[in-house]
């Protein structure tokens, strides 16, 4: 797959610059230029690799090291969006197709992608090289394993963990309103303050075995007309209220 190419620009100012190794359905071309290799830290070589394709004649050129992040070998297979694509999981390779799309028109982008097949990942780092006249002429970027970083589990388990997270949250968060909303009302009946009222809450809690929470909905529920007390919270709130005075 390619992509669309830059307005052509004058033969002055054309890159004489390319790597030797044209991309998938692509026509090789005849100038070379080096592909600058990943930095390698104190500790060992970095698992990061670079690369770069050029609008103007469709060529990919990577790294030695992106074909190693990749388990690509360099001999029979050309650098290319199918190629990178191939690697992918399913899932992950609409989105970057998208994002070199959008980098075509000159948003950088930063993406992780998984392998098809292998518990590994990677991150994917591109920005556009702009001309002054043509526009976006290129997209060169970085490709680093992050798979050793990443926490223990399947994209699906973390997926399921922070889906349960957030519905704890929601849950809590509806609780904390209505059993404010109860602790108000009790304070109205009973002229008591705030922790009182809670402490009443958690004793008709532990005495009609409820949680706190259906409790004070109860009582809520109670108090706009929406359902009746039931009779063993009624109960036990007529002995903690105190009685009505009459008018006179």
């Amino acid at each position: 797959m390619s992509f669309p190419a830059p307005p052509r620009r004058r033969p002055s100012d054309a890159s004489t610059a390319h790597h030797p190794r044209p991309g998938v359905g692509t026509a090789p071309s005849p100038r070379t230029a080096p592909v600058p290799k990943a930095p390698v830290p104190d500790g060992g070589p970095c698992a990061a690799g670079r690369f770069r394709y050029d609008r103007g004649t469709g060529v990919w050129s990577w790294s030695p090291e992106m074909f190693a992040i990749l388990g690509i070998d360099p001999g029979t297979t050309d650098p290319g969006t199918e190629a990178l694509v191939r690697w992918q999981h399913p899932d992950d390779r609409v989105r970057t197709l998208n994002a070199f799309a959008a980098a075509c028109a000159g948003r950088a982008f930063a993406l992780e992608v998984r392998a098809a097949g292998e518990a590994r990942a990677v991150v994917l780092v591109g920005e556009p090289e702009l001309d002054p006249e043509a526009g976006v002429t290129a997209v060169a970027g970085l490709c680093a394993d992050i798979t050793a970083g990443r926490p223990p589990g399947s994209d699906g388990d973390r997926a399921r963990e922070l889906e349960a997270e957030v519905g704890q949250l929601r849950a809590a968060m509806a609780s904390r309103a209505v059993i404010e909303q109860a602790k108000g009302i009790l304070m109205l009946l009973t002229s008591c303050r705030d922790q009182t009222a809670f402490d009443l809450l958690g004793h008709i809690s532990s005495h009609t075995h409820r949680k706190i929470r259906d409790v004070a909905r109860a009582i809520t529920e109670s108090a706009t007309g929406g359902a009746r007390l039931p009779e063993e919270i009624r109960a036990i709130l007529r002995d903690a209220c105190p009685p009505t005075p009459h008018l006179p």
